[in-house]
């Protein structure tokens, strides 16, 4: 059984002194492949690092998360472009809009992601997007872009039903994570995961956050790692009422057809 880890942040600094334990323990797991996200300048260059490092492991998405979206500079862009060119990147992203904090002016973050979107179209890569309590502006600027790009994720999906469906309609994949393992927050997602078509469906772990509650024995860690993925695997089969095998086959499918891995 293999699986794809869609989202982990491997150069999140909880990383630096252990990231060959850690791929190697993925790899036991049965997590074959893992896409690194990049979020800022620096971890979008340390992603196309690791996926350099490890071609047959690790591979690269770069871009600008919302929470930084003052930070959108011409060196982040020309990152962005020359890698797109280069074929160095699965994905633009993470980007997209974040209305919960507001670390970032709402102006700056619809400005920011409108760019990056463009950045996809031009190069006719797919989006690793991130939103959260703006999916009222969200979906417009997307369906904007929609038409020119290749495919679209929502990461770390956690909406409602109805935004759940909006983005299918649109033909948006749903990338969901350890949230549906939490039996406080994340009952309204078990209960919406069998909603999203089979092939749209992928798994991620959004490392080193978001620890599956249902781990046993409890981890000692809080950091989470792409080893616990198949915990989101287990409770994301349960919701659906499918195999833990299915779900894994289809996942992994979707995410090889999604980044374009099987001919990486």
């Amino acid at each position: 059984m293999q699986l794809t880890d869609i989202g982990a942040n491997l150069a999140h600094e909880s990383f630096s002194d252990d990231l060959d334990d850690v791929l190697e323990r993925a790899r036991k797991a049965g997590v074959t492949r893992l896409v690194v996200t990049g979020s800022d300048l620096e971890s979008s260059r340390a992603s196309l690092d690791l996926a350099q490092r490890y071609p047959d492991q690790c591979f690269a998405t770069a871009g600008l998360h919302p929470h930084h979206a003052t930070d959108w500079d011409a060196p982040l862009e020309k990152l962005m472009r020359e890698s797109a060119a280069a074929g160095r990147l699965a994905a633009v992203g993470e980007m997209g809009l974040d209305f919960f904090r507001d670390i970032s002016p709402r102006a700056a973050q619809e400005e920011v992601f409108a760019a990056q979107l463009a950045v996809a179209c031009d190069y006719q890569l797919p989006v690793f997007l991130h939103q959260r309590e703006a999916h009222e502006r969200f979906l417009p600027i997307l369906k904007e872009h929609m038409a020119d790009l290749p495919r679209a994720v929502v990461h770390c999906f956690t909406d409602s039903g109805d935004a759940l469906d909006s983005y299918i309609e649109a033909g948006c994949y749903i990338g969901i994570t350890g949230w549906v393992c939490d039996e406080r927050r994340g009952r309204d997602l078990y209960e919406n995961v069998p909603r999203i078509p089979d092939d749209r469906l992928m798994i991620e772990t959004d490392a080193p956050y978001l620890m599956p509650r249902t781990i046993r024995p409890k981890p000692k860690t809080r950091r989470n790692e792409p080893a616990n993925l198949p915990w989101v695997l287990e409770s994301v089969a349960a919701a659906r009422d499918q195999s833990v095998e299915t779900v894994a086959a289809l996942t992994h499918a979707n995410a090889g057809r999604f980044f374009n891995l099987d001919s990486a």
